[in-house]
């Protein structure tokens, strides 16, 4: 009879070996751009399938509440859009938004939606940068969405990037931010609306893309009513060391501790995402007013809520001449910070001309429904001024 360890060396080396095989082939694949983006974008992971994204009824939306078209960017790849009307509005019109022919606008222009947009010299508009994975209306996406507009007159822009859902092309960090910039030329040059009556909401990969379109507008002196970063992230590298996708499947963490190691594979990330650095970059360049808000659930297992603890620090230093270490920083703040009894706390930095940075860590929601949270729309109303005594 075989000895007893014998019999279990086998099937514990298999269970052993299989997952750490599996992770090395995946760290090998990685070090492409083509599997790392497919990756990290997931942009080929939705439900197309099964799902008419021109049919927006399906999410509960009225009849001609949205209007689905597309955008051209600068570099000619045509980009997926959903332009909701907010519901009171929608009230006001019912009768001529029914009778509209529902479905994609091959001329958005020409439709009743659209001239309730262009023709209100109030009008406000959220426009939506979603995460990585599926589409504009995959997941609580069109949840996000029914939270801004069910109640309130914002209307709101969101889109597919480009290799997502409908939209041509391959996801890549310069092409996400042409996507985004092209939504805000979209508003700003074809519905007319100013920059001040403009809101870039951003959720895990969209913060990136959001901090990348507001840069690329600050150095054009364009600056936006607000910028609300949910679940936000640093820069990509740092992130995947300590990232699990969907919660449970972790990317570099498993190498975190042998540094050499995790230093070569990240080396090897093409797109860098670098989103403290840009937000550092918009407030170093705001002359006339900036809300940025920071908003991470206390219960994300996907991306560590210390991450929004980084891109304060580094967007609050940008603020000032003095350069301050770890630990004066950690005081300073603490400084301008409400803390809970639930461990959640608001830190607020206000500063010249006219800049306020705003950190929440909310006490539920984990990475996707932190988007339906209440301290999402209070940031739009704050950044639309609605605080203002």
């Amino acid at each position: 009879m075989a000895p007893r360890a014998s019999q279990w060396a086998v099937p514990v080396a298999i269970s052993l070996g299989v997952p750490i095989g599996l992770y090395v082939v995946f760290l090998f694949l990685g070090a492409f751009p083509f599997f790392q983006r497919h990756f990290l974008y997931g942009h080929r992971l939705n439900t197309l399938f099964w799902h008419d994204l021109n049919r927006p009824e399906y999410w509960g939306f009225a009849r001609n509440q949205v209007t689905p078209f597309s955008l051209t960017t600068v570099d000619g790849e045509t980009i997926y859009a959903w332009h909701i009307l907010p519901l009171p509005t929608y009230l006001k019109h019912e009768d001529r938004l029914q009778a509209q022919k529902p479905g994609f606008s091959n001329d958005i222009t020409k439709t009743e939606s659209y001239r309730l947009l262009k023709d209100d010299p109030e009008a406000r508009l959220v426009i939506s940068l979603h995460g990585n994975v599926g589409h504009i209306a995959q997941g609580l996406r069109p949840d996000s969405y029914h939270t801004l507009t069910d109640s309130s007159r914002y209307h709101v822009l969101a889109i597919d990037y480009r290799g997502f859902g409908k939209s041509t092309g391959t996801p890549s960090e310069a092409g996400l931010i042409q996507d985004g910039a092209a939504a805000v030329d979209w508003a700003m040059h074809v519905a007319g609306l100013p920059a001040s009556r403009i809101v870039i909401v951003g959720q895990s990969l969209g913060t990136a893309v959001t901090s990348g379109v507001a840069e690329h507008f600050a150095m054009q002196g364009i600056e936006f009513a607000g910028l609300i970063l949910i679940a936000g992230f640093s820069n990509l590298p740092t992130l995947l060391s300590s990232y699990t996708a969907a919660g449970f499947i972790p990317v570099l963490s498993p190498i975190r501790a042998i540094l050499p190691l995790l230093r070569f594979f990240q080396n090897f990330i093409v797109d860098k995402w670098k989103s403290a650095d840009r937000l550092a970059h918009v407030v170093s360049l705001t002359r006339t007013r900036l809300r940025l808000s920071l908003i991470h659930a206390k219960d994300d297992l996907e991306i560590p809520c210390h991450e929004s603890d980084a891109l304060f620090q580094t967007a609050a230093s940008a603020t000032s001449d003095r350069t301050l270490d770890e630990r004066s920083f950690s005081s300073w703040k603490e400084q301008k910070t409400l803390r809970r009894d639930d461990g959640t706390f608001v830190a607020i930095v206000n500063a010249e001309p006219d800049i306020v940075i705003r950190q929440e860590l909310v006490p539920y929601g984990g990475h996707n429904g932190v988007m339906l949270s209440s301290a999402v729309s209070l940031a739009v109303m704050r950044s639309f001024g609605l605080d203002a005594s």
